[in-house]
C-alpha cells in the first residue's frame, strides 16, 4: 500500500494547519519507530506546500515544529499526554494500534494504518457464517480494518442478493472519528459522547429508541427491547488486546474471528475464554487481602485520578490499607519491591488491564474486580467490565458489616476481616499502635470450623515483623570518621596485588 496513504499524511497534514497546531507530538510504538524519519520527513513536505499556499492567501508565515515520542511511560495504545507535555505540544499524532481511551487535556489525531485483507475470502467467510447462523451478526473489526470496512459492506449486500436477504441480518459497528478532544467532564466518561469526539470505554447507556454502544472507538445501536445476548460477533482482526476486549465484555455472545492474516476462520475461542475463570479466581484472592497496592497505569486517561481516589475510599472503607505505587509499566521485578501488597490493583485503559500476573509474587486485578472483591456481599453475575470509565459514576459502595466473618474458597474455612481503617486512625497515632494490631490479629486453630489468622494489615506492621529491616548505623559512635582512600585498578588486577600476571 502507498506510504502516504497507509500513514494518512493528507490528512494529518489538514487536520494540523486547520487547527493552527505550531508544536505537534508523533507517538509512534516501537514496531513502527523505524518509519518515523520517513513519516516526519514527508509530513513536513506537506505541510511546507500547505503553509506556501496560506502565505500566498494572508501574508502569514508559522513554523510547525514536529517531535518524534517513542518508549511512552507506560501502554503504546494510549496517547502519552505526560511525553507530549515536555515538549509543550499542542496536540499528539498517535500511530498504530490504540485503545480510544479518552484524553484529558490535549486534542489527538490516530493513525490507525491500513492492513492487507481479502474482501472476497472476507465477505464469502461472513455470508457462510450467517447462513450457519440463528441469530443476527455484528461485525466488529480491528480499527487497522477501518478503512476496508465500506468495501466489505458493499461486497456483502451484492453477494447476499443472489444467496439470500441479509440486510437485516448482518449489522456493522460505525468506524469512529480518528480524532478526538479531551474532555473533562466525568459524566461523559460513562456514556457515549460525540461522533466527532470519537472516544469511548466499554460501555453502554440508553439512546433515544435503543441502547448504544461504544468499545474501542467502535459505535453501535441496537433497537429498543434488544440486547447484545441476542446477537452473534463476528471480529476481524488479530487475537489482541482490543479482541479480548470484546470477548469478556460480551462473554455471553457466541463469538468467531476472521484472521485476515490467514483468510481463515477461528472458532475455537477457549483460550479467550478461560480468562475469564481466571479473573474470578484472582477476585476471591482479593477478597482475603490486607494490604493493596494501587498500581497507576495511565497518566493521561480521563478520569485516572478519579477511580484512583474512588478505589482508595472502597479500599478504606472495606478495613483495608491501601499505598498507591507509581512505577510506569509494571513487570514481575518491580513490583517484588512491594512484598508486603497481598494484590495490587491495576488502574490502567481498557486494553492494558488485563496483566498475567503468573509470574507475579502478588495478583494483579482490575477496578471492576476490586468492586466486586472489597464490596461485602457482592456477587459475581458474569458481566465484565473492562475500562474504569463505567465505574466512575457510580454510587458510593457500602462496604458492608465487617464484623461478620465470611467463608473464604482461597483458606477453605471462614476468615474476619480487619476492622474498619477509618477507626484505626487515632490508634496508629499512638506508641502502641503495632502492638495494638497484633493483638487483635486473628489466631490461627487446629479446628477447621474455626477463623482464619490474617496478616499485616499495614506496611509499617509488615516491616516491623521481618527479621530482616535494612542496615542500620551504630548509635554509640555517631562522630563522622575520616575518608580512606580505596584500591586503585582493574578488578581483575588492583595495584597494590603483588600477584601480577
Amino acid at each position: 500500500m502507498d506510504f502516504e496513504s497507509n500513514y494518512d499524511i493528507a490528512a494529518t497534514s489538514d487536520f494540523i494547519r486547520t487547527h493552527n497546531f505550531t508544536r505537534v507530538a508523533l507517538q509512534f510504538p516501537d514496531d513502527l519507530l523505524k518509519d518515523s524519519t520517513r513519516v516526519v520527513a514527508v509530513l513536513r513536505k506537506r505541510l511546507q506546500s500547505l503553509r506556501e499556499s496560506d502565505i500566498t492567501v494572508s501574508g502569514e508565515e508559522t513554523e510547525i515544529g514536529l517531535y518524534v515520542m517513542a518508549d511512552t511511560a507506560y501502554g503504546s495504545c494510549c496517547v502519552d499526554e505526560v511525553g507530549a507535555s515536555h515538549i509543550n505540544a499542542d496536540c499528539v499524532i498517535h500511530y498504530g494500534h490504540t485503545c480510544f481511551s479518552p484524553t484529558t487535556a490535549l486534542p489527538a489525531f490516530f493513525v490507525f494504518g491500513k492492513a492487507s485483507i481479502g474482501i472476497a475470502d472476507c465477505v464469502e467467510s461472513m455470508l457462510q457464517y450467517a447462513l450457519t447462523n440463528s441469530k443476527p451478526i455484528m461485525v466488529l473489526f480491528g480499527l487497522e480494518y477501518a478503512h476496508s470496512i465500506q468495501q466489505i459492506r458493499k461486497e456483502l449486500l451484492e453477494s447476499s442478493t443472489c444467496k439470500s436477504d441479509l440486510k437485516s441480518e448482518v449489522h456493522f459497528a460505525d468506524v469512529p472519528s480518528p480524532y478526538m478532544f479531551p474532555s473533562k467532564d466525568m459524566k461523559k466518561l460513562s456514556g457515549i459522547q460525540e461522533e466527532a469526539c470519537g472516544c469511548g470505554n466499554n460501555s453502554s447507556s440508553d439512546g433515544a429508541n435503543g441502547i448504544i454502544y461504544n468499545i474501542g472507538g467502535l459505535t453501535w445501536k441496537l433497537p429498543e427491547g434488544q440486547s447484545m445476548e441476542d446477537y452473534s460477533l463476528f471480529w476481524i482482526g488479530q487475537d489482541n488486546s482490543a479482541f479480548a476486549n470484546v470477548v469478556l465484555t460480551f462473554n455471553a455472545c457466541e463469538i468467531v474471528r476472521y484472521d485476515a492474516t490467514k483468510n481463515q476462520m477461528v472458532t475455537d475461542l477457549s483460550q479467550q475464554r478461560r480468562i475469564l475463570k481466571r479473573r474470578y479466581y484472582l477476585v476471591e484472592r482479593a477478597k482475603d487481602a490486607n494490604i493493596v497496592g494501587i498500581l497507576v497505569g495511565t497518566l493521561g486517561v480521563a478520569g485516572y485520578l478519579h477511580i484512583i481516589n474512588q478505589m482508595m475510599e472502597l479500599i478504606t472503607a472495606a478495613g483495608k490499607k491501601a499505598y498507591t505505587l507509581v512505577m510506569g509499566k509494571p513487570n514481575p521485578a518491580k513490583l517484588a519491591n512491594f512484598p508486603e501488597c497481598d494484590v495490587f490493583l491495576y488502574v490502567s485503559c481498557a486494553q492494558t488491564a488485563l496483566l498475567d500476573s503468573k509470574e507475579y509474587l502478588a495478583p494483579v486485578i482490575t477496578p471492576f474486580e476490586a468492586t466486586i472483591a472489597f464490596n461485602r456481599g457482592s456477587q459475581w453475575t458474569g458481566a465484565y467490565v473492562m475500562g474504569f470509565g463505567d465505574l466512575i459514576n457510580l454510587p458510593q459502595v457500602q462496604a458492608g458489616n465487617q464484623e461478620e466473618a465470611r467463608f473464604s474458597f482461597i483458606w477453605g474455612g471462614y476468615v474476619e476481616d480487619f476492622e474498619n481503617q477509618a477507626e484505626n486512625v487515632e490508634e496508629e497515632r499512638e506508641d502502641l499502635a503495632l502492638a495494638n494490631a497484633t493483638e487483635k490479629a486473628l489466631q490461627l486453630r487446629d479446628n477447621c470450623n474455626t477463623l482464619i489468622k490474617g496478616d499485616a494489615k499495614s506496611g509499617a506492621e509488615f516491616f516491623a515483623n521481618r527479621t530482616y529491616q535494612g542496615l542500620n548505623m551504630p548509635e554509640e559512635n555517631t562522630t563522622p570518621q575520616p575518608f580512606v582512600t580505596g584500591r586503585k585498578g582493574r578488578a581483575a588486577v588492583y595495584e597494590d596485588e603483588n600477584n601480577k600476571h
